[in-house]
């Protein structure tokens, strides 16, 4: 065997044995550093190779947010292509999807995440106030993130739509749907069934905050309940008719 051979096993074998000792709370560090703290690690136990945990999602002042259990499983078979390849499951009774490192970014695939609306809260800090409720779903196909890039489509529903501040319950079900195309990445709303007709586009470029404007409809059985509740974070251009934008 030649000496270059040799050198190439014993490099990827040393490779090997730093990732499966590496203690977990390294992942913490990193996701800290790369969320510029809105995301952390937290309870890490195990190693890179292997481990549990509590995935925090916090907002921007770092100070409220949800946390879900995580397991991560290493493939070591996807070292041999230069990638760290994870299985990984958020929560005990979720199907595992893979998540992939490599020089070109990071990649997800077949990922469906159930979260509290309020994470909707979290990510847009507009709607915090308004205390709602249901369940998020966040259904990522295949999307990779590398530098200053994005590629992929992810859609996200707000199922049993709900708010501390209207009577009425649920106000129904909507969805954001998400296409990033290199740096920029473009977005658009709609109502899947629900008394507030939403429709709206946004979009995202690297480096930039993202940009949304979007427009809600009321009919006029529903106005007087649903009114308030949309001027709290719109503004009312007609009769039931509500300008939305976000930043």
């Amino acid at each position: 065997m030649s000496p270059w051979r040799l050198l190439s096993l014993g490099l990827g074998a040393y490779a090997l044995a730093l990732i499966a000792t590496a203690p977990a709370s390294l992942i913490d560090a990193g996701l800290q550093q790369a969320s510029e703290g809105r995301l952390r690690l937290a309870e890490a136990h195990g190693t890179l190779w292997s481990g549990t945990g509590q995935i925090e999602m916090r907002d921007r002042m770092r100070r409220s947010g949800i946390a879900k259990s995580i397991t991560w499983q290493l493939l070591p078979a996807y070292m041999l292509r230069g990638q760290l390849r994870y299985e990984v499951g958020l929560d005990l009774a979720a199907r595992r999807f893979p998540v992939t490192i490599s020089l070109a970014g990071v990649e997800v695939a077949d990922a469906d995440i159930d979260l509290p609306a309020a994470a909707l809260g979290l990510a847009i800090p507009k709607l915090a106030p308004l205390g709602l409720g249901g369940d998020v779903l966040l259904r990522l196909a295949r999307v990779s993130f590398g530098r200053n890039a994005i590629q992929g489509k992810a859609t996200l529903q707000w199922r049993g739509a709900g708010s501390a501040y209207t009577p009425v319950s649920p106000l129904g079900d909507y969805e954001l749907r998400i296409e990033g195309e290199g740096a920029a990445a473009r977005a658009s709303l709609r109502t899947l069934q629900g008394p507030i007709q939403l429709d709206g586009r946004g979009s995202w470029t690297s480096g930039g905050n993202p940009a949304f404007l979007g427009s809600a409809r009321i009919p006029p059985e529903h106005l007087q309940q649903l009114a308030p509740l949309m001027r709290m974070i719109a503004v009312e251009r007609d009769e039931g008719s509500f300008e939305l934008q976000l930043k």
